[in-house]
């Protein structure tokens, strides 16, 4: 079973132009999620929400609570303006210049964290940059994303996409090594960083701002985009509208889809929520300093990095919905277990085993609606996967925040996501149930 539902109608030719199936195409559009996934490793996840939480705003539940709701807010305002400029890029045509211009934007609030100094004097700048910044980073991806189905073979998007995946875990991990050993761990920072005024760990910002930049160039030059369309701005806005309205039609007639994308948007909730919320749970709850979370964050890059490889070669062998609802069962498991353990040799445990089933959760979604996506409007159709992904992306950190708050505990607090991710496999094994629906 590689697809479970029917493409839409409407769609020209799935087959990708001949000359884009190259290795250097592929390989550079893979190197993309190498360049943006220090982002959410060292920004979103580990090392900047326990600096906020720790030394900007001084109590990690506080802490944990305002992250929360700024992440949740971030995700609403992609939800609110993935699915219009997905229809608008395709009637377009071309997707680099939307690349082009979220990953700037990405860049530049991502390196003024640098600014974000112990206090809470600093807390509204750090979260508006991480906002902005977060905004950019998943809009950008969104749009090159929607290039996968032109650049490979329709039998191997699995394997394109779990490697590419698997790759972004590999460039998490080596900037955690940067970041950790350069950084974070000398008594002496390079470049006379000042340890009191925690330049060493502000220096992450920067940092991830410049492996975005150096590492995101060959998409733009060895990568094929789609020509242009000569469409003024207007008329542009007007074709997307148009395409946007139909899209919307016949989703509304295709129930297995619909109950994907439903799925989708659960289980996502879920995942995100657990990235922003990992490194303030095992520094607050288990004890770990900044440098343990770091490691921590290393270990589980290298077991979604094998998870991602692993299941990619699964996935176009198994079919995409089954991957994803194997990983699913695993990483509930694993979660369940990990607010669970008292002792940290469990955690880090139960960790590895959320790292090995996170990355093949992710992107065979990603494959699944690459397969889903008449080629005409790729963007579009991953606009609304962008959409499913973050519409109640809000719900999961503004849930955990509410609760953790209640409560006064963090474990209780993330064991929330959990909720999220059996709705999302519910949902999933409906959808299959009505592929013929």
């Amino acid at each position: 079973m590689a697809i479970l539902f029917p493409a839409s109608s409407g769609g020209k030719d799935r087959a990708a132009p001949p000359h884009t199936k190259t290795w250097l195409a592929q390989f550079s559009w893979a190197l993309f999620d190498w360049a943006y996934s220090p982002f959410a490793v060292l920004i979103i996840t580990f090392v900047f929400p326990a600096y906020f939480a720790g030394a900007i705003v001084g109590d990690r539940v506080s802490g944990q609570a305002i992250w929360g709701y700024a992440i949740g807010a971030s995700g609403l305002v992609v939800a609110l303006l993935s699915v219009p400029m997905g229809a608008v890029a395709d009637a377009g045509g071309e997707r680099k210049p939307w690349v082009l211009g979220f990953a700037v934007g990405s860049m530049v609030a991502t390196a003024l964290l640098w600014f974000a100094v112990p206090g809470r004097a600093s807390m509204a700048l750090a979260l508006s940059c991480v906002a902005v910044a977060n905004v950019g980073v998943t809009l950008s991806g969104m749009f090159t994303n929607a290039m996968l189905p032109d650049i490979v073979a329709k039998e191997r998007i699995g394997r394109l996409s779990g490697w590419a995946w698997g790759l972004g875990y590999i460039g998490g991990l080596a900037a955690l090594g940067v970041a950790l050993f350069a950084f974070v761990q000398p008594e002496r920072p390079p470049f006379a960083l000042d340890r009191g005024q925690a330049e060493h760990i502000r220096i992450i910002g920067p940092l991830v701002a410049a492996w975005f930049a150096l590492f995101a160039w060959p998409l733009f030059v060895f990568t094929p985009d789609r020509p242009r369309r000569p469409l003024a701005v207007d008329a542009a806005l007007r074709a997307g509208m148009h395409n946007l309205k139909r899209t919307l039609q016949e989703l509304g007639t295709n129930r297995a889809l619909r109950l994907f994308l439903l799925a989708n948007m659960l289980y996502a909730d879920g995942l995100a929520t657990l990235f922003a919320f990992g490194g303030i749970y095992v520094a607050g709850t288990f004890g770990m300093s900044l440098s343990e979370v770091i490691v921590f964050g290393v270990v589980l890059n290298v077991a979604a990095g094998v998870g991602a490889f692993a299941f990619g070669w699964i996935d176009d062998w198994l079919g995409s919905l089954r991957t994803i609802a194997v990983a699913l069962i695993g990483l509930i498991v694993a979660c369940v277990a990990a607010v669970s353990v008292e002792s940290r040799s469990w955690l880090w445990f139960t960790g590895c085993l959320i790292g090995i089933f996170v990355g093949p959760v992710q992107s065979s979604s990603r494959a699944l609606m690459a397969r889903l996506s008449p080629s005409d409007r790729q963007a579009e159709f991953f606009g609304l996967f962008a959409l499913s992904g973050k519409a109640t992306a809000f719900a999961g950190p503004i849930v955990v925040a509410i609760v953790t708050e209640a409560t006064g505990s963090q474990r209780t607090g993330l064991a929330m996501i959990i909720f999220f991710l059996v709705a999302g496999l519910v949902l999933l094994g409906t959808s299959a149930r009505g592929r013929d629906a």
